[in-house]
């Protein structure tokens, strides 16, 4: 046998004497004997070199008859370099030469089959799978290829053929050797992979599960980072649509398989519920647990009956999450908690209770809370009993009937108290926040300020530590504002609650303090600013504001309601009941109570707020807390954004502010989830922008196609008028944009009630609804409806061009114009729906308004052109043809330069027809 040494040595002699060809043969002999690898390698490496010194031999080749050998050397030394593209071409070139050499055609036969293999094998699935896989597990391969790699691989699971054949080429198994890596890159890579493949595929998802592990996916989730845990969140949401059916999209053929995943679903669950009260699962593994239960559990839909699964939960879990309410982080031996943590557990026990059917339920979910905070209270442990009162607190900020319930029974509210004479701060703190939860109510916030100012008073002015001060500076606020925005019902003396204000506006301006602490100086303001003096004062402060509108901006999504409260309180955007002066008289009589409205609550006042508030850049801050996590932005949150954004929207020259800070786009989301009531303002908001903006501005990209639902929804009768007219206006600067928006607005159902407005006694919203019709007339669909027998659409429309109204006019003759200029059949219809018509149109052409003029000449031209002879004659032989002479004849004039030209334009066209004849002078 030969020694695969002495050959590449004997190759090496060959290949620096310059025979190449030798050199090449040793080392082909080589590599057939050789068994070590690493040698191979070398050897490989050689042969390789060799080969492109022969290329850059045969580079300089002129192809002629002569060099047609040299070529096809060249030929064979490219390809065993691998080169086939190259090496194709030049046999190609060698076959054009000699076309009947059989060793070029059979050479060129069989690059050509190679190179689609290779194509074939490169570009396929598998190949792309397992070439991703080797990059990512590859130790030595540079970020830059592995970034790609994972990309790639999310991107191909995403695609249903792309997740099947990862999961059929042993993906799963692969994918799992990316988290064992531990390296937060890979795991993202493998997380988002198999979020993909789980997607709207049942059999896989629950093949993937069972392969994986739910225990695995909770460790993943448990995981301390924001971006791991929140992937591992969609894993889990995949994976719960797909087994539930809750992804309705179409991803190609589902297995026939009947599965039940009812047991898979109960383990899901079952996990999440030890993940939110395990020490072992981080901050933000905790926040996500608690995001999916709370997405997850309560019934979405109310006329569903079964709502075993929130039972079930607060059978196995309730104590679970109360725990986590009561943490103290002040205190040793706590759970890992995010700053939103609290707030998430506090909205899901208030979903959990709303989605109760019955009073036996709801009395099972009080007596747990109750027996959870009995178990804790202990005179002997005061971490354990602080637990207990920040318990409470959390079942106020969710459940507030249960907490409040809570907060009645004997010795809770003596415990608070005395907790605020704690020398504890951590117990001062926690008493003064429950104390601030649980005065919500008028008649228990009467209560404290007849037994509490005092204590509150105490902490406030003794107390050394900002965190206490602030928190007792909110209860003085909140007790402060009992009365609400009723000026008759002010709780303290005349400019304290101005003090309390400028106080907070001082903690919110200082950047020094932690955002936690900041976070209760705007609690403070959302109750002090029912006064108007306070929000008056508030609005011109710009440091203060813009300061909230950073903290709006921050991580700890807690703050949101507050500022939220805090700026309906300046917009004055919340629900006001209508005075009606002889109720008041009447109740005055009677000794009753009547409310009072602050002079700095009149229009002219919150107009000048409101622009306050833009120039300070409320937009862009609304517009990032509309993109919170949806379980700390409640339905409740969204609907007072939304309110603030049509209080903002209000004036028309402030919209384009609005827009430019990303107003518009925010406004979506709102328009099409949450509380009726919010989705009802977020439109209207939305209506308001779409009348005067550019939608290629406003709603960029694909958004725009999502607008037009919300402004439907406003046109519905339930509606009020302004509503109805705002949303007109706004689809009719739509429909003037693109077919592919009008096909959009007769695809949501517009069209009949737009029409219906058209009969509308109120003039604005039936010169609204004609505007909006005349953009939509050149739709096919559109058309198609007013050439239907049986109808009254084309009647109305040239009845309406008889109106006196000229914007009413204007639209009416325009859509007419239109729909007989692409409908010859509808200039002969026109004649037969109403006996009117001609004096109409005749109106038209002699108005003095010369747009309404030349849209009715423009009327008698498609009627001349309709190939209706008959009705060519008909106009020529009335008063018409006088009216197009005189109007023809006048001097060119810059204002009626079209009526001009298009009366002209009818004249030369009854010529063509030979209804009249040119006027020719006789000599």
């Amino acid at each position: 046998m030969a020694n695969p040494v002495q050959l590449k040595d004997e190759g090496n002699k060959h290949f620096q004497a310059g025979d190449i060809d030798k050199a090449i043969e040793c080392y082909s002999s080589a590599i057939k004997v050789c068994p070590d690898k690493k040698m191979l390698a070398v050897i490989y490496r050689n042969r390789s070199a060799c080969y492109l010194k022969k290329v850059s031999h045969l580079h300089s080749i002129d192809v002629d008859a002569a060099d047609i050998k040299a070529l096809y050397r060249r030929c064979q030394a490219l390809e065993k370099l691998g080169k086939l593209d190259m090496a194709f071409k030049d046999v190609q070139r060698c076959a054009t030469l000699e076309p009947k050499n059989r060793t070029f055609l059979e050479t060129l036969r069989r690059l050509g089959a190679e190179i689609q293999a290779k194509l074939k094998t490169t570009f396929s699935t598998d190949s792309r799978v397992q070439n991703m896989f080797d990059i990512l597990l590859d130790e030595e391969m540079g970020k830059e290829n592995k970034e790609k790699a994972a990309n790639n691989l999310i991107v191909l699971a995403r695609e249903d053929a792309g997740a099947e054949r990862i999961f059929q080429n042993n993906g799963v198994p692969l994918l799992l050797n990316l988290i064992a890596t531990g390296k937060p890159e890979m795991i993202l890579a493998a997380v988002r992979t198999l979020s993909g493949m789980c997607t709207g595929h049942k059999a896989r998802a629950m093949a993937i599960l069972h392969m994986v592990g739910v225990d695995k996916l909770c460790s993943v989730m448990a995981i301390d980072d924001e971006e791991i845990a929140l992937a591992a969140c969609n894993l889990f949401q995949c994976i719960n649509d797909s087994l539930t059916g809750g992804d309705k999209r179409e991803y190609g053929k589902e297995e026939a398989l009947v599965l039940d995943a009812s047991k898979d679903l109960k383990t899901i669950l079952l996990s999440l519920l030890e993940m939110v009260a395990s020490k072992k699962v981080s901050g933000h593994g905790r926040d996500q647990a608690l995001n999916l239960l709370s997405k997850n559990v309560p019934r979405k839909i109310r006329k569903e009956k079964d709502n075993s699964r929130t039972l079930f939960t607060i059978d196995h879990g309730l104590k679970k999450i109360l725990k986590v309410c009561g943490q103290v982080p002040e205190l040793p031996d706590q759970l890992p908690l995010t700053e939103n943590t609290q707030l998430i557990a506090s909205v899901l026990l208030n979903k959990l209770y709303d989605d109760l059917t019955c009073d036996p339920e709801r009395a099972n979910f009080k007596d747990i809370c109750e027996e959870y905070i009995k178990s804790k209270i202990d005179p002997k442990d005061m971490d354990k009993t602080i637990h207990a009162v920040n318990t409470i607190s959390g079942l106020l900020q969710g459940p507030f009937d249960v907490g409040n319930a809570l907060v009645g029974h004997q010795g809770i509210m003596e415990m608070m108290v005395a907790l605020c004479g704690s020398e504890r701060d951590v117990d001062q703190m926690v008493a003064v926040e429950a104390l601030i939860h649980s005065s919500s109510k008028m008649s228990r916030a009467s209560f404290f300020i007849t037994n509490g100012v005092s204590l509150l008073k105490d902490i406030y002015k003794k107390t050394k530590n900002e965190r206490i001060k602030i928190r007792a500076l909110v209860g003085l606020c909140k007790l402060g504002s009992a009365g609400g925005d009723d000026y008759s019902l002010r709780q303290f003396a005349e400019g304290s609650t101005e003090k309390l204000a400028k106080q907070c506006r001082k903690w919110l301006c200082n950047p020094q303090i932690d955002t936690k602490t900041r976070k209760w100086a705007i609690e403070g303001l959302a109750y002090l600013t029912n006064d108007a003096d306070v929000k008056d004062d508030f609005v011109e402060d710009e440091l203060a504001l813009k300061a909230m509108f950073e903290l709006a901006k921050s991580k700890d999504k807690t703050i949101l309601y507050a500022v939220a409260c805090t700026l309906i309180n300046c917009t004055n955007s919340y629900d006001k009941k209508e005075i009606i002066p002889e109720l008041v008289q009447l109740a005055k009589f009677s000794k009753q109570h009547v409310p009072e409205q602050h002079p700095k609550d009149k229009k002219d006042f919150i107009e000048q707020r409101v622009k306050r508030l833009l120039k300070a850049g409320v937009t862009s801050a609304l517009a990032v807390m509309v993109k919170a996590d949806n379980s700390i932005l409640t339905e409740q949150t969204k609907e007072m954004l939304a309110r603030v954004f049509l209080a903002l929207s209000e004036n028309p020259r402030d919209r384009g502010t609005i827009v430019a800070e990303g107003g518009g786009k925010a406004l979506i989301p709102l328009a099409l989830e949450g509380t009726e009531a919010g989705k009802v303002k977020a439109s209207h908001a939305l209506a308001k922008i779409a009348s005067i903006s550019n939608p290629e501005i406003a709603f960029p990209g694909e958004r725009v196609y999502e607008v037009i639902r919300p402004l439907v929804s406003l046109l519905h009768t339930d509606r009020d008028g302004k509503q109805n007219y705002e949303a007109l206006r706004g689809l009719t600067n739509l429909a003037g944009f693109s077919e592919k928006l009008r096909v959009k607005i007769v695809k949501e159902s517009a069209l009949p009630d737009i029409e219906s407005y058209m009969f509308e006694q109120h003039d604005q919203l039936r010169q609204a609804a004609t505007e909006c019709m005349c953009n939509l007339v050149t739709c096919k669909e559109v058309q198609e409806r007013f050439l239907q027998d049986g109808n009254d659409r084309l009647k109305l429309l040239v009845l309406l061009c008889g109106e006196d109204d000229e914007g009413l006019q204007t639209a009416a003759a325009g859509a007419l114009a239109m729909l007989t200029a692409v409908q010859k059949k509808l200039c002969t219809k026109l004649t037969t729906v109403t006996l009117q018509w001609l004096e109409i149109l005749q109106r038209l052409c002699l108005h003095h308004n010369p747009q309404i003029q030349h849209r009715g000449i423009v009327i008698v031209y498609n009627m001349l052109n309709s190939d209706d002879s008959e009705l060519a004659k008909k106009l020529i032989e009335s008063e018409m043809l006088e009216i197009l002479s005189v109007i023809g004849k006048a001097e060119d004039s810059p204002k009626r330069q079209e009526a001009l030209d298009a009366a002209r334009t009818c004249l030369v066209k009854a010529m063509d027809l030979g209804l009249i004849k040119p006027f020719t002078n006789t000599s």
